[in-house]
Parts: structure tokens; C-alpha cells; sequence
């Protein structure tokens, strides 16, 4: 294993204080804790608290979409681990101005467990509380078990549908029931070619033969749908497309957002020969993209393949994604 680290126990910590260093203008330790990241200034006026949590290994998600117009506060855990429920209830009691918190995070098991039983401590707090899972990996499960699919990258529109919504003064139930909405027309699937390697285990996560390539695959290395021979990129943008069209069905005139991700190893070039693909298909069937992104928006180490988000709107959805946000790792300019 050659990673450029101090030891695999300090890598999260020294990554974290890193990313402090850098951005300490935006964001900010709760207390010193490297666990939990918030925003450095707290907004001017009351608002519903955006906040998540996750494990490292994913830059920028989860802590990087801490800003302005985004999320309020993430809890860091070790690399594919969950943080615990205690440094989560902190940063929900921080994160809360009396308006609320919209719990808003992937659906894995450890999250679940640790945001349920964080959420149980605030009740004694009086801190409203909404859960929303993310459930987006249209490969991980079959449409009529759609509650049980994995939270990919489409978290990150998810995160700027209700921080723009929170800004904007909408309600707690009012945020939830527009990210809900956001989450309904929301799909993605991804390919990986090559493994990553966590620092405190030192080994690959999986294998996969040279010349191959792995359909479906989850963010820590789980098991997608077929091992294939490897494909050239169109080939991999119509067979992502296909599989999330089948349950979207687009059709002429429709809006739509897309995200072509790359998992921490692919070339920005790869990526948008990809989107190539991904807009002629689109504008085959008259459907016009909004904002796309292109880029590492939710990694896997440094693991080789990407994957595809694509999300319709509807007016206010558009809006709400076109209006303004900034983060050390994300700004609506950029997009």
C-alpha cells in the first residue's frame, strides 16, 4: 500500500484538519471535535438545519457540501465507517436555530442505527426532527424494493434541493416534502474497474480482472448486478442511461439535471466523453439538461469508474437548484 499519509490511524483526523486549514473562512471544528464539521458563520436569520454524516473516504462527500445554500453540519466517521450517535446529536443540537433539522444522509445500516438513536437523545432537547434517506442507486435493488437502495452521489442534489429550500425560510415540513419530490425523479448507477484500499486494512476492497468492468457497483466496493467485458464509454453512457430511463421515462420536453461522477481515480476527460453520450441521448428524446456537473462529487478512494445521476424537475425544483451555494468543494458558479 503506498498512500501519502502519517499512519492509518491518523488519516482521518490529519485530512479533516487539513481540509480546516484550507477553508477555515467557511467552515469550523464544533469544539475542536474533528468529528463534527459546521459552518463558520451561522446564518444571519432562524432556518431549518440541514445536516448529515458518513464515513471518510468519499471527498467531498459528506463534509464538503457544509456551506452556504447547502448543509449546516456533517459528522465525520472513519473511512466506509459510521460516526457515532453521540457526535451526531451534538452536531444536530448545534445545527438547530429553533426552526427544525432535516436529517439527510445515505441509506446504510450504521447511519440509520446511529442518526435513529441521535435523534431519541434531542427529543429531550424539544428539537424537531425529519429524517430523509437517500436512495438513489437504481442498481442496488429492484424498483418495487426502491426503499432499500444505497444513497450514491445523488445525495449532493439532495443537499442543494433542501439547503436552497432552507434558505429560502420554507418550513420543515416544507423542506422535507421538496427534497421528497427531488428524491422521487432521482436515479443513478454506477461502474467501477478497479478497487481502492482502505488505510487501516492495507489491502484492495475487491478484485477485478484486468479488462473487465463492474456494473452496478456501490461506493465501498459492493457487489453491483455483472462483471462485463470492459465497454468504451458510449457503451457504458446508454446501458447507465437505459437502466435509469426504463423507471424515469423521459420524454420531449421534460427538464432534467445530470451528474456524471467520477469515483476518485477517472480523468475529468473520461468524464466528459461519458456526458458526451448521456447529453446526445437526451437530446434525442427532446429533454433539456439544467446544470450539469461534471466531476468528483462523491468518491471511493481511489477507485477507477464513475457513475451517472440524472434528476427531473419541475419549476421549483429548477429553481431551487439554480439558486446560489458555496462550500470548499462545491459553488453554484462552478456549475
Amino acid at each position: 500500500m503506498q498512500k501519502l499519509m502519517n499512519s492509518p490511524e491518523s488519516y482521518v483526523q490529519d485530512m479533516v484538519e487539513g481540509i480546516i486549514a484550507a477553508h477555515s473562512d467557511q467552515i469550523a471544528l464544533l469544539d475542536g471535535d474533528f468529528r463534527i464539521i459546521v459552518r463558520a458563520k451561522k446564518p444571519e436569520n432562524p432556518k431549518v438545519g440541514i445536516v448529515t454524516a458518513g464515513g471518510s473516504g468519499h471527498l467531498p462527500l459528506f463534509l464538503g457540501y457544509v456551506g452556504e445554500g447547502l448543509i449546516d453540519g456533517c459528522a465525520v466517521g472513519d473511512v466506509f465507517a459510521s460516526p457515532s450517535s453521540e457526535k451526531m446529536a451534538s452536531m444536530i443540537r448545534a445545527c438547530d436555530s429553533g426552526k427544525g433539522v432535516l436529517l439527510l444522509y445515505g441509506n446504510y445500516t450504521g447511519d440509520i442505527l446511529n442518526f435513529r438513536m441521535a435523534a431519541d437523545e434531542v427529543e429531550f432537547d424539544e428539537i424537531e426532527i425529519v429524517e430523509i434517506i437517500g436512495r438513489d442507486d437504481c442498481a442496488s435493488a429492484p424498483a418495487e424494493k426502491a426503499g432499500t437502495r444505497r444513497g450514491v452521489a445523488g445525495l449532493i442534489f439532495g443537499y442543494k434541493i433542501a439547503g436552497a429550500a432552507a434558505e429560502a425560510g420554507y418550513s420543515l415540513a416544507q423542506v422535507a416534502a421538496v427534497t421528497e419530490r427531488a428524491f422521487s425523479g432521482l436515479r443513478t448507477m454506477g461502474v467501477a474497474m478497479s478497487p481502492c484500499v482502505v488505510p487501516t486494512v492495507g489491502k484492495p476492497t475487491f478484485s477485478i480482472e484486468g479488462g473487465k468492468i463492474e456494473l452496478g457497483m456501490g461506493i465501498h466496493g459492493e457487489a453491483g448486478i455483472e462483471v462485463a467485458d470492459m465497454l468504451t464509454a458510449d457503451e457504458v453512457a446508454t446501458l447507465i442511461f437505459d437502466r435509469i430511463n426504463a423507471e424515469l421515462k423521459l420524454a420531449a420536453d421534460d427538464k432534467v439535471t445530470v451528474m456524471v461522477n467520477g469515483l476518485g481515480a477517472t480523468p475529468l476527460d473520461e468524464q466528459y466523453i461519458v456526458y458526451r453520450k448521456v447529453a446526445m441521448l437526451l437530446g434525442e428524446l427532446d429533454v433539456e439538461i439544467v446544470m450539469p456537473h461534471i466531476g468528483e462529487f462523491a468518491t471511493s478512494m481511489e477507485m477507477s469508474g464513475l457513475s451517472i445521476s440524472i434528476m427531473k424537475l419541475d419549476e421549483e425544483l429548477e429553481k431551487l437548484l439554480k439558486a446560489p451555494a458555496k462550500s470548499p468543494f462545491y459553488t453554484t458558479d462552478n456549475m
